[in-house]
């Protein structure tokens, strides 16, 4: 049962191949982490999961898409999350965090809010000054100096994730954030060394992962979040996407973690069962890089196919692992795999 195998990526061993996905929690003051990042993600390494992976974490303050977000991009920042990593890793459990820039989805007010404060903006950049819908700020488009300043501000946060004791990094290049908004013509309408070929438009984005791959120790992975496709006509799609799994794969990036969507506010999205594992599949085969698939995953007979199938070599559940933290202890006894419970939990296993 590949699903509670082992998978060995570098100098690191997970204990199994079902993740958990960053999932924003938009929970955090100053870009803090609180009890809730302690509770939240310390509940999903109880519950059995290989991997825990934080949600987005903002490496500057103008990477934020709001207010609340996570941050990593000072010390303070770094050390509330000791706790964290120090009770996922007690739990036998690797501590990921993912690392991001909102770009031009920045400065949003926080999903269950009405409104925000006006005193909470900033200058919001991007690619392009190309706002994402009506409902957002159009953003500033980046100067050179702009793109060195992301690039460091990456590599510093790296550095950060590893005072803060996690294991893995993964850059977050997909859903229509800094990192997409450049790698797709829809968002990105630069004519300089950024914008226009598919070569240019990869630039800024492979720089960024050259400087977290090179941040980070040699024996731990990194991993790279990319949306597959745009599910637009004209825009960022699975082709692309291969070539740039390539490049990435070529600067030592470990696995490509491939969701899809959220560059453009209207895509028509056949939203189903496994309906991103296609991607991972493809990248999988065709680029020769390990694969986490993601997207309404939330059986453990549907996860083991995928991994039986040879589609993808991790599950990474987002919100069905919100539904269920205890997701892989029922999976491995669907499944009939032994899964160690907690101690505290072992007579409730019957």
């Amino acid at each position: 049962m590949q699903l509670f195998s082992k998978l060995k990526i570098r100098d690191l061993v997970l204990k199994n191949r079902v993740f958990v996905s960053p999932m924003c929690q938009y929970s955090s003051m100053d870009g803090l982490a609180t009890n809730w990042h302690l509770v939240h993600l310390g509940a999903r390494a109880i519950g059995g999961a290989g991997l825990v992976m934080s949600e987005a974490a903002a490496v500057s303050p103008e990477g934020r898409i709001t207010a609340n977000d996570l941050g990593i991009w000072n010390e303070v920042q770094a050390l509330s999350l000791k706790p964290v990593t120090q009770f996922i890793s007690e739990q036998g459990s690797i501590p990921a965090i993912q690392l991001a820039h909102a770009g031009r989805k920045a400065c949003s007010k926080v999903p269950w809010q009405q409104s925000k404060n006006a005193n909470e903006d900033w200058q919001v950049i991007g690619p392009s000054s190309i706002a994402f819908s009506t409902d957002y700020p159009t953003p500033k488009e980046m100067t050179d100096l702009d793109v060195q300043k992301v690039i460091n501000d990456f590599a510093r946060a790296t550095e950060l994730s590893l005072l803060a004791g996690f294991k893995v990094v993964e850059i977050h290049m997909a859903h229509g954030y800094l990192m997409h908004e450049f790698l797709s013509p829809l968002s990105n309408k630069r004519t300089d060394q950024y914008g226009g070929t598919l070569e240019n438009r990869m630039r800024f984005p492979l720089q960024v992962a050259r400087a977290v791959r090179s941040a980070w120790p040699v024996e731990w992975p990194v991993f790279v979040r990319i949306s597959a496709t745009d599910w637009t006509q004209g825009g960022w799609d699975l082709e692309q996407s291969i070539k740039f799994a390539a490049e990435l794969r070529s600067l030592g990036i470990d696995l490509i973690d491939c969701s899809s969507g959220g560059n453009v506010p209207h895509a028509e999205i056949p939203i189903g069962p496994g309906y991103q594992v296609q991607f991972a599949s493809e990248i999988k085969k065709r680029v020769g890089i390990l694969t986490g698939a993601v997207g309404l995953i939330t059986e453990a007979s549907q996860a083991q196919k995928i991994l039986d199938q040879d589609e993808a070599d991790a599950i990474f559940l987002g919100r069905e692992s919100l539904r269920d933290p205890n997701w892989p202890l029922r999976a491995a006894s669907a499944l009939g795999q032994p899964l160690c419970w907690p101690e505290q939990y072992e007579r409730a296993k019957q």
